[in-house]
């Protein structure tokens, strides 16, 4: 069903702001006929001295969500277990209703549902966040003018039962509910909605306008597990995965969006960078490499991996476990949820050694219940250590250098940021390519032609983007959302 309150034109880009565990995020959405703009943030600022625990917390859960995963489950970026600084979220501040309020929300390329905590959760949804900045709101329906139930007989409803467990649906007036169970024993349940989002509009350099759009999300009655965590609690979840029922596919469906995304993400002390969904224009982008298909995350053929000259022996599967069809090939997951990078255990053990072989007589030391890999070293990290070449189908290289794979752990004390990933109880271990060495490049997803795409970028800067209405370019980079207006500017808020 084409989402209603489009109207004729949406303008070129929808853009949002983002902090990410090692990085700040501003995000953009390209329209091939508008142009819209919400904030982002993430719950990290930065990597420098950050305990290594909050990275091998979030990235575990990660892991176990994605080995856990099925036909007819979601996984999320959760975080938790007690301590806000051990888990990873990103945040997306958009406005829903009519009139509207503001709405924070987990956002995660591995989900597709959007979905917002209701007035009728009560003593199901949490009422607090412990987050800096986070004021939770409670979605309610009948106080927004625009604001419409989704039935069994629409056809969203009928899209959403081909490929997810549905609790009922017995009639076509039915209310049409959803059932969302995580890996990691965190649930979300309620039934789906119809009302109007609010973005920004960017309509030239630097330059924001309003606009709405009416979406179908999920009206969350009932969360549990980590959801309901005071620690790590957000409104709800804003998906970016492949199905055709996320924000995205629904405007693109009704041709007002293009169906591709990119972030470039930038690990500096700072952290930040840029989030897009649309035509990137600048940089061109390098190296494209094909989707795996019918896979439940972003897979791509991995062919070899170098460290320096040295040439990697890679395991004999590896990927999305979810792939009942394997073709024999390695595959790795592009994945921005994760902070490190999740490889088999013999693989990341090469890789290390390799590394630590290029500069001998390191005082190397094991932390993180022996799990992480640190030295002492005040020299400059670029100049001693090699560069990691990864080697996709059709030639598509990624390098990831120094300052890419290691990270501080305090002044003059570095880490390695390769973890090891375990296997499930009949499942392989995955590769598993998170935010780290994804940074310092424009990631593109491009849905269109099923590839994956990227080039190396300065993420502090910004990136262009093509508005398909008016055929100009539009450059766009984030501001800081603590102190920017609520109109939705871009921005990011330290976390």
């Amino acid at each position: 069903m084409e989402p209603r309150g489009l109207g004729d034109k949406l303008g070129g880009l929808v853009a949002f702001a983002v902090v990410a565990v090692v990085v700040l995020i501003s995000a953009l959405i390209v329209n091939v006929s508008g142009n819209l703009v919400f904030p982002v943030s993430h719950k990290f600022n930065g990597r420098k001295g950050a305990p290594l625990s909050e990275f091998k917390a979030h990235d575990d859960r990660r892991h176990a969500r994605i080995l856990k995963a099925t036909q007819n489950a979601v996984d999320m970026v959760l975080g938790g277990n007690g301590h806000p600084s051990q888990d990873g979220l990103y945040f997306a501040k958009l406005g829903i209703g009519n009139p509207s309020n503001d709405y924070y929300l987990q956002v995660d390329t591995g989900s597709d549902i959007f979905w917002v905590n209701c007035a009728e959760c009560g003593e199901h949804c949490p009422t607090s966040s412990k987050i800096q900045g986070v004021k939770l709101t409670l979605y309610d329906r009948n106080s927004s003018s625009t604001s419409n139930v989704v039935t069994c007989g629409d056809n969203f409803c009928t899209k959403y039962g081909e490929n997810h467990e549905m609790s009922q649906c017995n009639k076509p007036d039915d209310k049409c509910d959803y059932l969302i169970q995580y890996g990691d024993g965190s649930s979300t349940s309620g039934y789906f909605v119809k009302d109007d989002v609010q973005f920004q509009k960017a309509s030239g350099n630097f330059q924001t306008s309003s606009t709405s759009a009416s979406i179908v999300f999920g009206c969350g009655t009932n969360q549990s597990g980590l959801l309901n965590n005071p620690n790590v609690a957000v409104s709800g979840l804003l998906g970016f995965g492949q199905a055709n029922v996320t924000l995205l596919a629904q405007l693109s469906a009704a041709g007002k969006v293009r169906n591709k995304f990119a972030h470039c993400l930038d690990n500096s002390k700072q952290g930040g960078g840029i989030w897009a969904i649309g035509e990137v224009v600048e940089p061109k982008i390098k190296y494209t490499t094909p989707m795996v298909p019918y896979k439940l995350h972003y897979n791509v053929v991995l062919e070899k991996i170098e460290v320096g000259s040295d040439v990697m022996q890679l395991p004999t599967t590896g990927g999305d476990v979810s792939d009942v069809n394997s073709t024999g090939q390695n595959t790795a997951i592009f994945d921005s949820g994760t902070t490190l990078t999740l490889l088999p255990p013999e693989l990341q053990q090469q890789i290390e050694e390799k590394i630590l072989a290029k500069e001998p007589g390191l005082q190397v030391y094991k932390t993180q219940e022996d799990e992480f890999t640190c030295f002492d070293y005040s020299e400059n990290i670029d100049e001693k250590f090699p560069v990691v070449k990864f080697t996709f189908k059709n030639s598509a290289t990624l390098l990831v250098y120094p300052h890419d794979y290691l990270f501080l752990l305090k002044e003059g004390s570095w880490c390695h940021g390769w973890m090891k990933s375990q296997p499930g109880s009949s499942q392989p271990p995955v590769i598993l390519l998170g935010d780290m060495i994804l940074s310092n490049k424009v990631v593109v997803y491009d849905l269109e032609q099923q590839v994956i795409g990227w080039a190396d970028h300065n993420c502090s800067s910004s990136i262009k983007v093509k508005d398909d209405e008016s055929g100009s370019d539009y450059s766009i980079q984030y501001h800081n959302l603590a102190t920017s207006e609520s109109s939705g500017i871009l921005g990011w808020l330290n976390l």
